[in-house]
């Protein structure tokens, strides 16, 4: 029969659900209701009530209560996470603070950031937090949308109820409730495919 690893350390709420072949240890307390799915790993970590960590690693880092992790999800190095929060597949959070109800569903990295109440962080969002010497920190407000494959350049400062174009590099900062676009547009050039299609 499969097992899971508990540390002795480890302080566990009522009603809590550990699945087989996970693993909690260190000074980790998973609150009430929770939910620590098969393949995760814990350690000093902090679970808010009603949490299902899914198959998902978090280390040295906190989650608020009804929040969903995972599956493979990463949160480590001091990550704090809200109340009623989202952090979906293959989601990395470092050194970062995300307040309640932020959304990341999908594929992004946050990094050295603090992301605001009820945003949403689009599929390929990536916080670029180091310019190759020195790890830079961008705040994001709430009620902001920042659409799949944007890149926020640090350091950064974008406001409460902004929005960012899809595919957009932001590298300066944006005031409350502006749209921020920056990509090229689309050129069709006919016919000229089909020199890199024969073989």
């Amino acid at each position: 029969m499969a097992e899971y690893i508990c540390e002795a350390s480890v302080k566990v709420g009522r009603g809590v659900t550990i699945e087989p072949f996970a693993v909690v240890k260190g000074n980790t307390v998973l609150g009430d209701g929770c939910v620590v799915g098969s393949f995760s790993y814990l350690d000093n970590a902090i679970v808010g009530e009603r949490t299902a960590v899914r198959s998902s690693r978090i280390t040295d880092s906190s989650v608020g209560a009804r929040c969903v992790v995972g599956p493979n999800a990463h949160l480590r190095d001091g990550a704090a996470v809200g109340d009623d929060c989202r952090i979906g597949n293959f989601v990395e959070v470092k050194r970062s603070v995300l307040h309640d109800g932020v959304k990341a569903a999908h594929l992004s990295y946050i990094g050295d950031a603090e992301v605001g109440a009820h945003t949403n962080v689009g599929c390929g969002v990536v916080f670029v937090n180091f310019d190759g010497k020195t790890k830079r920190r961008t705040v994001v407000g709430k009620d902001c949308f920042i659409g799949c494959n944007a890149n926020l350049v640090a350091p950064l400062v974008i406001g409460d109820g902004c929005y960012v174009a899809c595919g957009t590099t932001v590298d300066g900062d944006m005031p409350d409730g502006s749209f921020g676009i920056g990509r090229s547009y689309l050129t069709v050039k006919e016919g000229k495919a089909c020199k890199y299609l024969q073989k």
